[in-house]
């Protein structure tokens, strides 16, 4: 069951703020009322629950990567470390705490995820307990009994999600851990389910697993995405095996294998009993994606008989196709409108006529309208969280397209016909309403359908047929507290499917044709419009500003008075100095792209390809450093373009002459470069990452993984260290004269009295100290909030009447405080001036690993809460200079070590610093507020 990431307990992808969220949302799950009540949830693993799948579930949900029944990502064996063993572990999770049973040779594996946990209950032997098999199975059972001696109801999750059960109690009563309660001396002495009001938690656990946060974002961005573009792959290599005249026999049921086969494998492993068939695969040409043939469509028997030869209007040659992508068992689905045909015409000079493109043309408009409409609202829902909002400015986009692109009679027809939706789908595919609250960390689809788009222009008239357009998404959303009290949020989205290409076109005979023509023509210079060819055909990439337009590679040539670039779906495309505007070669660095950026002027939109249309007016090609191309330009091209003979103006210009568009362009091929793999449709069903093809991404995990952890606010004031090279970044303020604070937390024992004295006999040059609580005694009473308050209002009065002197406070945790609780109660003071005077410095805990642990190493309350990671920056060990050898020693340390792992460990036997440098950081002025521990204390403590 155990497949191992690694085998050396030490696991560098552990994400501590997810294990924590992840163990909030189950608690949360404990406060409900009524029937559903439930003390605490236990999840026991192994032999002693007759190896449950709904406990292993629930294991592979809290220490994800650690179990799981598929070893794939397995990079060493386990030494030391059986299956067996690494499956020896209870949990039960109650709304406080959590008590976990394990044995000293999985504890290295667990306790990267559970030492962040709050008031955790270790109960695990030491290495030569454990070897008396008959007492380590007596601690065991005895350590099940305290777990549960305080509950009345118990849930469990008894099944799991792939593998629906009707729970049965009795079931339960016969695992071997619940058997044991029932023993004589050792266990509770009767029988479980009678003791304990059992029940089912499986079907609310569920809708936790389907719940994003950076850990399954980053699983989905990985596998499920991954898998999702191979798809896309597999279609683009299908529609490329066809040439201009043998597509004319291809299918949609040829077309669209590949979507059908991953969406079929897709229905065995999964549960889904939704009938809708907006999730479903489909491929139809031309006509026969009217409104009647997309309701009738079934993706188990698609048409043989439709071709691209005889599906247009009246058996004519098809102009589009309409096709989406689903995954049966997931978030993703997209769909495109992809055409038949180019809608440009090589430019081959003034005294050539140019063919009619009117059918592919006019639905290219359309759907343009429609990917401007769903971007838009993609934008609206993830700033407003409303589905209705977002229809409207939809709606609105699309109609304003149509009116850009001289389709206003076809507004009013449209406009009943235009569909837009948003719909959220869980892990399983199971699509939620967006009015529940659980639809904010799942995926999202945008998409919109125009349905039997009519031939107004055409002389026999009827339908074209449909158009559709879809993306997938997610949304993040933080809520951020100004000063004044007031709430404002920032949010941001990024589209999942985005690498999937928005436009794409095969040409036809006619096509090819045309573009042959041009390659010929250029080739002979009376004839040509370009000029003399100064260099030969090589590889370069062309891109612009249009929402259709990818970077796209092909073959391009120079000549004296132009450029010809080669596309395989576009063809030809030709522009000469008659269309030219200005040209600005822009090459930052000697290894980087060098992007030659063309302003055209508006003759030349129909010699262009659609995709390529911007409102800027601009093409940008790029020059990969070192490549034929490139160093041709520079050899042969630049100085002929420089010359005064030349008709075109070339300018070299640097980053500050080039508007946001340019930079964005250039920053997608520089992109594009650096991750040297192919787009989408030229991967040929390569294993690839996608990280390079999500827009702005590393911003957007950024912020999702502090708005996924929970809903509390962020401070104005911190946006400048958790966001730096946002937009939303505020400068701190100036702290000025502020009283720092030291703070010393310690278990009862610990020495920190002796530390505090030994800090202010040593180091007076910091000024005149005050200690709170001011008499020792006090260091074990309970911690007040409202008696450090009042404190601190005493220091910050005396300070207003003083002129002169420095002073510095020093704060001793009480008792068995939770140091998170006492600094809650500095940073949140009442009085807002007195909150203002005072300022943490560093926060340091003093740990005497000898007197931490009772019997088998259960740890004395709020140990690791004392040394809290983002709170503590410096752990001093103030025991007696004992063997660090020593058992008990090495397992404390092993133990705070994963609770802070970033925290600076000091060796003072009983308090005692000596070396200057550990003075310096236990009393430094800023360690508290640096950017790691604050975004630190955001993703471990929400609310903070």
């Amino acid at each position: 069951m155990a497949g191992i990431r690694r085998a050396t307990g030490k696991y560098p992808g552990v994400n501590t703020a997810v294990s924590c969220c992840r163990l909030r949302q189950v608690q949360s799950l404990l406060g409900v009322g009524g029937t559903l009540r439930s003390d605490g949830i236990l999840c026991s693993l192994g032999i002693d629950s007759r190896y449950n799948e709904g406990c292993t579930e629930l294991a592979k949900y809290l220490f994800y990567g650690l179990y799981g029944r598929s070893p794939i990502n397995v990079e060493h064996s386990l030494t030391g470390c059986s299956e067996e063993m690494l499956d020896d572990v209870i949990l039960l999770i109650k709304a406080e705490c959590v008590h976990l049973y394990c044995n000293p040779l999985n504890l290295g594996y667990l306790l990267p995820y559970v030492s962040h946990w709050r008031n955790l209950h270790l109960y695990c032997m030491t290495e030569a307990e454990y070897e008396d098999e008959e007492a380590a199975e007596e601690f065991k059972i005895s350590s099940f009994v305290t777990m549960v001696k305080d509950c009345q109801r118990i849930g469990v999750p008894y099944s799991s999600l792939g593998h629906v059960q009707k729970f049965d109690i009795f079931m339960v009563e016969k695992w071997p851990l619940i058997q044991a309660f029932a023993l004589e001396g050792i266990g509770g002495g009767s029988f479980f389910t009678m003791k304990y009001k059992l029940s089912d938690m499986s079907e609310r656990l569920w809708r936790l697993y389907s719940r994003l946060d950076s850990v399954s974002l980053d699983q989905l961005l990985a596998e499920d995405l991954r898998s999702f573009e191979r798809q896309w792959s597999g279609f683009f290599s299908r529609m490329e095996l066809e040439s201009h005249l043998s597509i004319l026999e291809l299918s949609e049921a040829q077309a669209g294998e590949a979507f059908r086969t991953y969406f079929c494998h897709g229905l065995i492993s999964s549960n889904i009993t939704d009938k809708s068939k907006d999730r479903h695969p489909f491929v139809l040409f031309g006509a026969h994606s009217s409104s009647d043939d997309m309701d009738s469509y079934s993706f188990n028997f698609p048409s043989e008989s439709h071709q691209v030869g005889n599906a247009g209007p009246g058996g004519s040659l098809a102009r589009h196709m309409i096709l989406q992508c689903a995954a049966a068992r997931g978030h993703l689905a997209c769909s495109r409108t992809y055409f038949f045909g180019t809608t440009h015409t090589p430019f081959l000079g003034s005294q050539h006529a140019m063919p009619e493109k009117r059918e592919v043309l006019l639905l290219s408009c359309v759907y343009s309208a429609a990917v401007q409409a769903v971007l838009a609202g993609i934008k609206c829902f993830s700033s407003t969280s409303s589905a209705a909002k977002a229809k409207d400015v939809a709606e609105h986009t699309f109609l304003a397209a149509l009116d850009s692109s001289d389709l206003s009679a076809y507004r009013s027809l449209l406009r009943s016909r235009c569909e837009f939706d948003i719909r959220a789908a869980d892990k399983q595919g199971r699509l939620l309403p967006l009015t529940d609250a659980a639809s904010r960390f799942v995926v999202k689809t945008a998409s919109m359908t125009i349905r039997d788009v009519p031939d107004l222009q055409g002389h026999g008239g009827g339908n074209l047929g449909s158009v559709v357009f879809s993306e997938t998404f997610l949304d993040s959303s933080i809520s951020i507290q100004h000063k004044d009290g007031a709430m404002t949020a920032d949010s941001c989205y990024t589209i999942l499917t985005a690498s999937v290409p928005r436009y794409a076109c095969w040409m036809m005979e006619s096509d090819v044709k045309q573009s042959e023509l041009a390659q010929k023509l250029t080739k002979n210079e009376d004839d040509s419009c370009l000029g003399t060819a100064l260099t030969n055909a090589d590889g370069a990439y062309v891109l612009s500003s249009s929402h259709l337009s990818a970077p796209e590679d092909g073959k391009m040539s120079f000549f004296s008075g132009g450029l010809l670039f080669v596309h395989s779906q576009y063809g030809s495309i030709i522009l000469s100095q008659e269309h030219i505007g200005a040209i600005r070669l822009y090459h930052p660095e000697p290894d980087g792209v060098a992007s030659l950026f063309v302003d055209y002027e508006s003759a030349l939109l129909p010699h262009l390809p659609f995709p390529l249309h911007s409102t800027d007016h601009c093409l940008v090609f790029a020059l990969q450093p070192r490549s034929k191309s490139y160093r041709g330009f520079y050899s042969k091209v630049l100085p002929a373009w420089k010359s005064a003979e030349c008709g075109l103006t070339l300018h070299l210009v640097d980053q500050d002459q080039l508007t946001w568009s340019h930079k964005n362009m250039h920053s997608r091929l520089q992109q594009l470069h650096d991750g040297q793999e192919p787009p989408v449709a030229k991967r040929r069903g390569t294993s690839t990452t996608l990280r390079s093809h999500l827009p702005e991404q590393d911003m957007f995990l950024q912020h999702f993984s502090l708005s996924s952890i929970g809903e509390e606010p962020i401070l104005s004031d911190h946006l400048g260290e958790l966001f730096p090279s946002a937009e939303l970044s505020v400068r701190p303020c100036n702290q000025g004269d502020q009283v720092v604070i030291t703070v010393i937390s310690g278990l009862p024992g610990s020495h920190k009295e002796t530390l505090c004295h030994f800090l202010v006999r040593l180091n007076k040059e910091y000024g005149r100290w005050l200690t709170y609580p001011p008499t020792s005694d006090a260091c074990n009473d309970a911690f007040s909030a409202s008696d450090l308050q009042n404190f601190l209002s005493d220091v910050s009065a005396s300070q207003k009447r003083r002129t002169a002197g420095k002073v510095r406070v020093l704060l001793l945790s009480p008792g068995y405080t939770d140091v998170v609780d006492l600094v809650q109660a500095v940073l949140q003071h009442p009085d807002p001036e007195v909150r203002a005077q005072f300022t943490i410095g560093a926060v340091t805990a003093c740990v005497d690993p000898l007197a931490s642990c009772m019997e088998h190493r259960f740890a004395f309350p709020k140990l690791l809460e004392q040394c809290s990671q983002g709170v503590v920056s410096t752990v001093v060990f103030t025991g007696a200079a004992a063997d660090p050898t020593h058992p008990l020693v090495r397992h404390v340390q092993q133990v705070v070590r994963a609770a802070n792992p970033t925290a600076a460990f000091i060796s003072a036997a009983r308090g005692a610093v000596t070396r200057n440098e550990d003075v310096k950081l236990i009393l430094s002025e800023s360690s508290f507020s640096g950017p790691q521990m604050l975004r630190a204390r955001y993703v471990l403590y929400p609310g903070w």
